[in-house]
């Protein structure tokens, strides 16, 4: 019980009294202004005769935040077995840039969706056709490291770097990107929930990011950035994730991972280092990629096999949610009537004569509707719920968005 020693109360509630008719919810309310939230009394929640019933003060929590989790990749799968190109997008001038990657063959399956790109970048354009080579040359290579320096680095960087064992940074003059389709990552991908797996001469490695527990994050341009270390997640048991390697074995850290923009940044040297070879269209070629200038290599292909043939790309996403917590109360006396016609009979009694002396109801539908009674949002009970005057319902609807 909490004591009111405030004389302006007093003097307000006489002056709601001098009206002649009091209104409790005004009285309430006063009441309200002058005690602290966790003892205000609850307004607008008592029983309702008709069809709506309006929420009170405590019947109703805002404000709240879930973080979600799910898998990354379409239908909400967390694993990706198989990278399929298109033989269009291939062929046309985009593939010059990068390979999108299909979750199916959309060559027979109307339904497959790309999950996400593969690029390769050469800060000098290595890897495509030259100049010298063609007049209509675009240097695809180059402008792909440029735009990712762009979106990522700092302007003061020039270079992607990757951290040696010594914990030096060394500037790489080309990369592998995997840049996840957006509508696949939605918010961010989630650190410490992915694996790729490469297959080639050197055998097959599972790579993943450095944020387990025990790491800390990273902020650049980009947001959070880790590191792409070689290891397993150990999904299925308790323990944290395996890492086996920073480097790979000619010392060179083998990428870096951005889960705020759905990147993965890779070192083809470093994967050469373990990945070795990958076959090519039924030629043995280094995962590395050609330098050569005479011609398109679109060295992305060679890093599109490996991931194929390693048949495993784990990835989840993490999203924050907000929520709206709605507490419907049907009390005893509520609801125990209904409203459709096959209720009664053509007498206006009810159809079932046991209910003259125990009506009763079943809900199946909760509306939610604002105060001018347009409905804006509809919740559905799994299985009928009996109502009676000897029964009272709570049901907890929770909107998310």
């Amino acid at each position: 019980m909490a004591l009111i020693n405030d004389p302006n109360i007093t003097s307000q509630l006489q002056d709601l009294a001098s009206g002649g008719q009091i209104d409790s919810n005004d009285v309430i309310a006063l009441l309200n202004s002058a005690l602290p939230a966790g003892q205000q009394l609850q307004s607008g929640a008592g029983v309702t005769t008709g069809i709506y019933k309006r929420f009170g003060e405590f019947d109703k929590v805002n404000a709240k935040v879930e973080v979600i989790t799910t898998g990354l990749w379409t239908g909400d799968t967390g694993s990706l077995t198989a990278a399929y190109t298109s033989s269009t997008q291939v062929a046309a001038a985009s593939g010059d840039y990068y390979y999108n990657v299909y979750n199916a063959d959309p060559a027979t399956d109307s339904t497959a969706e790309v999950q996400f790109g593969v690029a390769y970048g050469h800060v000098n354009g290595s890897g495509s056709i030259s100049l010298a080579n063609s007049d209509d040359a675009l240097l695809a290579s180059k402008a792909n490291y440029a735009q990712y320096k762009s979106v990522i680095l700092d302007p003061t960087d020039s270079k992607f770097s990757f951290e040696n064992g010594a914990g030096t940074l060394v500037d790489s003059n080309d990369i592998y990107a995997i840049n996840v389709n957006r509508s696949r990552y939605r918010e961010k991908m989630d650190p410490g929930n992915w694996s790729l797996t490469l297959t080639g001469t050197g055998g097959t490695h599972t790579f993943i990011d450095d944020s387990g527990k025990k790491f800390g994050d990273k902020l650049g341009k980009a947001g959070r950035v880790f590191k792409v270390v070689s290891g397993s997640l150990n999904l299925g048991t308790e323990n944290e994730a395996t890492i086996n390697s920073t480097v790979s074995s000619g010392d060179v850290g083998f990428g870096l991972f951005y889960p705020d923009r759905g990147i993965i940044i890779l070192s083809p040297a470093a994967l050469e280092d373990a990945v070795g070879n990958v076959n090519v269209n039924g030629a043995s070629v280094s995962i590395a990629g050609s330098a050569s200038t005479s011609v398109e290599q679109e060295n992305h292909k060679i890093l599109v096999n490996a991931i194929n043939v390693g048949g495993d790309f784990q990835a989840r996403r993490t999203e924050n949610v907000s929520t709206q917590h709605f507490f419907v109360r049907a009390t005893n006396r509520e609801f125990n009537y209904s409203n459709n016609p096959t209720y009664v009979n053509a007498s206006g009694k009810f159809a079932e004569t046991t209910f003259e002396t125990d009506p009763q109801t079943y809900i199946t539908t909760i509306g939610l509707m604002n105060d001018a009674n347009e409905m804006i949002a509809v919740a559905k009970t799994s299985q009928p719920i009996q109502k009676s005057f000897d029964k009272e319902v709570l049901i907890k609807v929770k909107l998310s968005f």
